[in-house]
């Protein structure tokens, strides 16, 4: 089976109305290019890095335009749509959720994660970023069932943690999705390593649509939207404006990179270093 998928690439803005049209814009393009599944980045809806202001433009899920807009989309072009993440107010605490939604052929919501890992790091040159300020950490771990087999649904900072990527596989995801808005100077240094080793690792194709440019809240983020192969090949890739990639994955080639590398199932339990055995006692 080959399934055409494509990566939507663009600089989200600081309110949500132009996002949605920009963002509409590229899905109709991609879908035009033969696209059945269609992927964006992360706050796809709303780029905003001052909290005040982020908390004030944000919506509740049952009330938040671009969802409804993705998912009026994609029953309109009959495709899966991928909304990276959205950035969505929650009733019960004040901070946000980075909430990824899969919207199926019909305009039905499939599947919604919340990003589990935060970005927290300070950067050399000053920039700083503190998501556990703005968002409500994600808990569970999300495989969602589509005409393609199951996608495991991650965002960005997640990536760097494999162990995510190798329980999603272990569960049955054959691809997986990596929204993001990677910043330039991470996304230089580890974007193209981290997101190959994990299609490596698990053996799924990899689908890591990007942020690029400068936003209108300061942030710079790196693009160069991803398509890798379960073998760890770089099927399409995007440079560092907004536009649209597409690859055809080949999904027999998910079965032929875990037949040649089996890593999955060689899993083995192991005693914990010392030093850690004593901290979690």
């Amino acid at each position: 089976m080959i399934l055409r998928a494509a990566c939507v690439q663009v600089t989200s803005a600081a309110e949500i109305a132009p996002n949605i049209k920009a963002s509409s814009e590229l899905i109709r393009e991609a879908h035009a290019q033969g696209a059945e599944f269609v992927t964006m980045p992360e706050v796809v809806n709303l780029c905003e890095t001052r909290l005040g202001q982020a908390a004030g433009k944000a919506r509740p899920e049952a009330s938040e335009p671009a969802l409804a807009a993705y998912r009026e989309l994609a029953a309109e072009l009959n495709i899966w749509l991928l909304a990276g993440s959205l950035v969505v107010k929650l009733e019960d605490d004040p901070r946000l959720a980075n909430r990824s939604f899969l919207i199926d052929s019909s305009g039905r919501v499939a599947a919604k994660y919340d990003k589990i890992h935060m970005f927290d790091v300070d950067l050399k040159g000053g920039e700083s970023y503190r998501e556990s300020n703005k968002f409500r950490p994600g808990e569970q771990a999300v495989v969602a069932p589509t005409p393609w087999g199951p996608v495991g649904i991650t965002i960005c900072y997640d990536m760097r943690f494999a162990s995510l990527y190798r329980a999603l596989a272990q569960a049955g995801a054959r691809i997986l999705t990596v929204p993001s808005a990677f910043t330039r100077p991470t996304g230089k240094a580890h974007w193209h390593t981290l997101l190959r080793a994990r299609a490596i690792e698990t053996g799924c194709f990899v689908i890591a649509p990007a942020q690029c440019g400068e936003h209108e809240c300061g942030r710079l983020t790196y693009g160069h939207s991803l398509i890798i192969s379960p073998w760890g090949e770089v099927l399409a890739e995007a440079g560092e404006t907004p536009g649209v990639i597409v690859a055809d994955l080949d999904l027999s080639k998910i079965e032929e990179a875990r037949d040649m590398v089996p890593a999955l199932q060689h899993d083995r339990k192991f005693a914990l270093p010392e030093t850690l055995r004593l901290a979690g006692e």
